[in-house]
């Protein structure tokens, strides 16, 4: 396993849920304390949960806040630059949902595979539940936490098959490994699986099945 290449996907999904975090805070017309706290939230959350599933306290990022201190930078830089545009022309509505999507996205992947990757560094490689458990823990934890605070119905009900690509996602990075006994092709290939899942069901506008009245 490429430490390097774990690093790259908690980079990438620290920084994506950040600003996701961020574009939900100032869309609640948040202060800027708000956003910070609100992209902390959602950036370290699942990391957070996860540690807490497994009994590694204190949780990492307290004892490396490397990561919170990326989050509220990020925050930061999203907040100023919406503070200092604040007047987004009507055709340029959509850019909330869209960009939303596209780093909850990014971050879902990321953090899938940095879920299942620390089960393994705990020694659970053979358990495919506690794997694709922790990867999914980690990849929503965050998001379900920024929607909380942000008083809106979690994503992970409602929305574009939120969930269910990184439970998929989980299970083909671990399959991947046993058939081909390698976790960089098997971390690539399931955070490229998430990404396009979660894009086919926004373009075909696939959602699971729910009742209506």
């Amino acid at each position: 396993m490429s430490v390097q290449l774990l690093l790259i996907f908690d980079f990438i999904g620290t920084v994506a849920f950040a600003i996701s975090g961020a574009i939900t805070g100032i869309h609640k017309k948040m202060d800027i304390l708000g956003v910070n706290i609100l992209a902390i939230v959602t950036a370290c959350g699942g990391g957070l949960m996860r540690d807490i599933v497994m009994g590694n306290f204190p949780p990492q990022m307290f004892v490396n806040p490397f990561y919170v201190l990326v989050a509220a930078i990020v925050a930061n830089i999203v907040f100023l630059i919406m503070y200092f545009h604040k007047s987004v022309p009507l055709k340029y509505s959509g850019v909330y949902d869209r960009g939303l999507f596209i780093f909850d996205t990014l971050g879902l992947a990321a953090f899938m595979v940095d879920g299942v990757m620390i089960g393994v560094n705990f020694g659970y490689e053979d358990d495919l539940f506690l794997l694709t458990f922790l990867g999914f823990l980690t990849g929503v934890g965050g998001g379900v936490l920024r929607d909380i605070l942000s008083v809106q119905m979690p994503a992970i009900f409602v929305k574009h098959v939120y969930a269910l690509p990184v439970i998929i996602g989980g299970i083909i990075m671990v399959w991947m490994h046993e058939i081909m006994h390698t976790w960089n092709t098997a971390m690539v290939c399931s955070f490229a699986f998430v990404i396009i899942l979660r894009a086919m069901a926004r373009h075909f506008r696939w959602n699971l099945p729910k009742v209506k009245f």
